[in-house]
């Protein structure tokens, strides 16, 4: 029996205390549910019933101030519940397939714009994670959050003396959730499928996107961003890609001082990468920076396919490395290196790059540095952007406009450009992209991101920064890497070939034997003399593929193994002497 509460005090919780807030919960998925249905309704009205009874043009008229409406609207939902509607946000922002420009451009300045939890609801939930009162786990904490966000927030903190000396590390920085976003991110995700499911149903949205399995897509990423030990696990993780690598760095995580809710991690605070002044008090050249970082990220994605999907500026920092430091690095790469590097923070929102993706972004990426727009349409239908049956002629058309005009420019040669030319072939190049059967594959949802903020964050250190010079060398490289593919595949189809001049022969040999057996009269000599010339004939055809073949294939191996390729080019010249003088005699 538990004893009465004295007279004046606060009643004890109870069960009837968690009464409030599953009230709240239902009246947040009602919410949720509200503004779905009444926009979905209006976009039934405008979209679907308007056109039926002739009144087409007021549909059109009236669509590009409903999408931003709505993108407004959505927005201010978005801020006053915080939670997952904020990364709904920044999600629907990102998916240029699925939603017209009027809502993902709204939408792309959505931030976490929320309050701070108060310190002593944060200090309940750690001391309740870790097992311990916070002054037995640190030092020191700052009350005041370092950053605030949805899902949790940051505070700097010191270790205590035993836990310095035996991690090494002394000032760090304390993650804790936000009390109560499991509840929140559950009733959260309880609505969003509920919308996939009706949008299901909605041939506008159906015949360009799977909803349900794109709210399953966000569901994950969610699901992974709010459990701590997944993040830590990441760290690591990208630690390991990056190991030996002077231009990245990327912080210890305190596995002693964290769990699901709360992360310690080594506090590497230093110069925002996109701090111009601080930067410039460092002795540090933003311009310098930029193509480290493109080429830092374009490392991820290519050749590790394990990448940081939120490279946004306060997750990135430029630390000044000690004198002396990098010569070690110096002398085992050859090359120079800054003296600075990038380090890299908040590991909740990774992505990996499938092998049969990365194959299909390097030729993506080749063809862009190529300039080549039928090639990078190729690369699209490889990748499942595009479905192979799409009529494609346009889009390569107006990539290859594209390329033309605004292919080689930096962003400070764009800003001289005329923003009308701008907006006439933005509305073309959108009409054509949205005229085609296109979506983005699940695993694109973050690439694009990442590729989003990677762009943004370059132009933003150095106006005239020009992505493709970072591209075309790395597309170089790998147009070098797949070179020695190339050459196989032409030896193994020289093979081929020979392997069927081998064979023709005997073939033709058992097709006269057939005839012959049959009823036909094969002994008509003019039947005969037919039969000879088109063997005669056919065995110079495969002669003159065979040169072709091998001619073709010692000139690219040449360039890697000169002895080789001469002696592949040099025997090319017998099936060429085959095919031109070969079986002459008879008639």
């Amino acid at each position: 029996m538990t004893a009465p509460a004295p007279a004046g005090a606060a009643p004890r919780p109870d069960r009837g205390d968690s009464v409030p807030d599953a009230r709240i919960s239902r009246a947040r998925y009602r919410r949720i549910l509200r503004f779905a249905g009444w926009n979905l309704a209006v976009t039934w009205f405008f979209e679907l019933l308007l056109p039926r009874i002739g009144l087409t043009r007021v549909a059109e008229r009236t669509r590009a101030k409903r999408m931003q409406r709505f993108a407004r609207r959505f927005h201010v939902l978005a801020v006053d519940l915080g939670g997952l509607m904020i990364k709904v946000g920044q999600f629907m922002s990102s998916r240029l397939d699925v939603l017209p420009p009027e809502i993902t451009k709204e939408l792309e300045g959505l931030q976490d714009e929320v309050a701070p939890v108060p310190f002593d609801a944060i200090r309940a939930l750690a001391e309740a994670e870790l097992g311990m009162p916070l002054p037995a786990a640190f030092a020191y904490v700052d009350p005041v959050p370092v950053a605030a966000a949805s899902l949790g927030q940051a505070h700097r903190a010191r270790l205590v003396p035993r836990d310095a000396a035996e991690t090494g590390l002394d000032a760090v920085v304390l993650k804790v959730q936000r009390p109560g976003i499991d509840t929140i991110v559950e009733v959260d995700l309880a609505a969003l499928r509920r919308v996939g499911r009706w949008l299901s149903h909605v041939r506008l949205v159906y015949s360009r996107v799977d909803a349900p399995a794109l709210v399953e897509e966000f569901a994950q990423t969610s699901l992974e961003e709010i459990d701590y030990l997944h993040e830590a696990a990441n760290s690591v993780r990208f630690a390991e890609e990056f190991a030996g690598d002077p231009r990245v760095g990327v912080p210890e995580v305190v596995w002693e001082r964290s769990t699901r809710k709360v992360l310690t991690l080594q506090d590497v605070t230093a110069i925002k990468i996109t701090d111009a002044a601080g930067l410039a008090a460092a002795g540090i050249d933003p311009a310098e920076v930029a193509p480290v970082f493109a080429a830092v990220m374009f490392d991820q994605l290519f050749t590790n396919g394990f990448f940081h999907a939120d490279p946004h500026p306060g997750n990135v920092f430029v630390t000044p490395m000690p004198p002396g430091s990098t010569d070690a690095a110096v002398q085992a790469s050859g090359e120079p290196v800054p003296a600075w590097r990038l380090t890299f923070i908040d590991f909740g929102m990774m992505g990996t790059v499938p092998p049969n993706t990365r194959s299909g972004l390097r030729k993506m990426l080749i063809a862009a540095a190529s300039r080549d727009g039928k090639g990078l349409v190729a690369a699209a239908q490889d990748l499942g952007v595009l479905l192979a049956t799409a009529d494609t002629r346009e889009l390569e058309r107006a990539l290859t406009q594209l390329f033309a005009r605004f292919g080689g420019m930096g962003f400070a040669e764009l800003r001289e450009v005329d923003p009308r030319e701008f907006r006439e072939f933005g509305l073309e190049f959108g009409h054509v992209v949205r005229s085609l059967p296109f979506q983005l594959p699940e695993n694109f949802l973050l690439i694009i991101r990442a590729m989003s903020l990677t762009s943004g964050v370059c132009s933003a250190l150095n106006p005239a920064f020009n992505l493709w010079e970072s591209v075309e060398p790395y597309a170089q490289q790998l147009i070098r890497e797949e070179r020695g593919n190339v050459a196989s595949d032409i030896g193994r189809q020289a093979l081929d070939n020979l392997a069927l001049a081998w064979r023709l022969p005997a073939r033709l040999d058992a097709l006269v034997t057939r005839v012959e057996e049959g009823s036909l009269a094969v002994t008509n000599p003019a039947l005969e003399r037919r039969i000879a010339r088109l063997e005669r004939t056919m065995t110079r055809a495969v002669s003159a593929l065979l040169f072709g073949a091998l001619l073709v294939a010692g000139a690219v191996v040449r360039t890697e193994d000169a002895v080789f390729g001469t002696v592949l080019m040099v025997v090319s010249l017998l099936p060429l002497l085959h095919s031109l003088f070969g079986g002459r005699r008879g008639g």
